[in-house]
């Protein structure tokens, strides 16, 4: 099913329809009455819990979803079948993936609510997992274009988590055993993205709900779907993330022998990018005009007419800065002689920088 970044409920629906019924059941519904919808594959001993989009601006892992589960579901992959039930909650948060929001109606952060479960859909995430005692949790998400893998690396094009489970980071078996599958997921995915692999940052926090699984003895995986350079419609990212879902339970079905140090070798995230930087440019900034600068743009996502804008915005900007970007720019000639101004989100005013600036896809 070919998509884009924006993918509401409605959109997921559609894909739905062309399985049987009885795969799917409504366990809940959202700030906004809206139906959050639950998976049911296979018919295997192992039980694996999935759920994405519980940030619903981040699509790139659903998308992937519609990649595997017509794989999982095939003639061909009937020893998956036999040997793996999946319960996949493919958008927790359909009220954010509808607006295109990281949080939910009501403006939460469902991956910081994990411990009071103020919100619907936390409530029913924790029913759901206390249902159905999972042996490996899957926790997909996507991460923004500002990662590099480690200092001076490339983009994290993937960034895997084994959260911790305590203040200490200790290396639990929980742990360990999430550790162990990272590792096969990276090593099979490392001649095509090389150094593009991650590892996100394992500092504690109760309140997230990888943490707190792991926490409560549940092998937990967190998925970053990051950024290839050009790939802002995260389709080639979406490919990969497929390939890690696969990886994942060949290696479930068929162990090789990992070692913790193949998963801690992997370099950690590093916030080194950003989307755009403009050399030679004029800035107004607060009645004073600064000449020759740099300028560090982010492109500021939003939902307009049901697709995601690309928006130039202003990060930061001086004679030489300290990042990288994925794209380079010097201003034109014919522009150099027009002082940039911006508003106070660092949004450009003027309709031709904003063109220059944007996003071509």
């Amino acid at each position: 099913m070919a998509c884009k970044r924006y993918l509401p409920p409605s959109l997921l629906e559609r894909f739905f329809n062309q399985f049987d019924a009885d795969i799917k059941t409504t366990v809940g519904h959202t700030v906004q009455y809206r139906p959050i919808d639950l998976l049911k594959i296979g018919s295997g001993d192992y039980q694996v819990l999935m759920w994405s989009q519980m940030h619903g601006n981040e699509s790139t892992t659903t998308k992937a979803l519609l990649d595997f589960i017509p794989w999982f579901l095939s003639e061909a992959q009937i020893k998956y079948q036999e040997a793996f039930t999946l319960h996949i909650i493919p958008q927790l948060n359909p009220d954010g993936s509808h607006l295109y929001t990281r949080v939910n109606a009501n403006g939460v952060d469902l991956n910081r609510d994990a411990v009071h479960l103020t919100q619907p859909e936390s409530k029913v995430l924790r029913q759901v997992y206390q249902s159905i005692k999972p042996d490996l949790c899957l926790n997909l998400h996507g991460q923004r274009t500002i990662y590099a893998t480690g200092n001076g690396g490339p983009s994290a094009s993937l960034s895997f988590l084994a959260p911790a489970a305590n203040i200490e980071r200790s290396l639990t078996d929980a742990r360990k055993e999430a550790m162990l599958l990272i590792a096969a997921i990276a090593q099979g995915l490392s001649s095509k993205l090389h150094k593009s692999i991650g590892r996100y940052d394992d500092s504690f926090n109760p309140n997230c709900v990888g943490d707190a699984f792991t926490q409560s003895g549940t092998p937990t995986i967190l998925f970053e779907a990051g950024h290839i350079a050009g790939d802002y419609q995260r389709e080639q990212t979406r490919a990969f993330v497929f390939q890690a879902y696969k990886l994942l339970f060949k290696q479930l079905l068929n162990p090789k022998l990992f070692e913790l140090d193949d998963y801690l070798s992997l370099p950690q995230n590093t916030v080194e990018f950003c989307d755009l930087i403009v050399s030679r440019a004029n800035i107004f900034d607060g009645g004073t005009q600064k000449e020759d600068q740099q300028i560090a743009i982010q492109y500021l996502e939003t939902l307009v007419n049901g697709e995601i804008a690309f928006s130039p915005q202003m990060l930061q900007y001086g004679h030489k800065l300290n990042l990288r970007a994925h794209k380079y720019l010097d201003l034109p000639t014919e522009f150099q002689s027009y002082p940039l101004v911006f508003n106070k989100q660092g949004l450009i005013k003027e309709a031709k920088f904003v063109d220059l600036f944007s996003l071509k896809s």
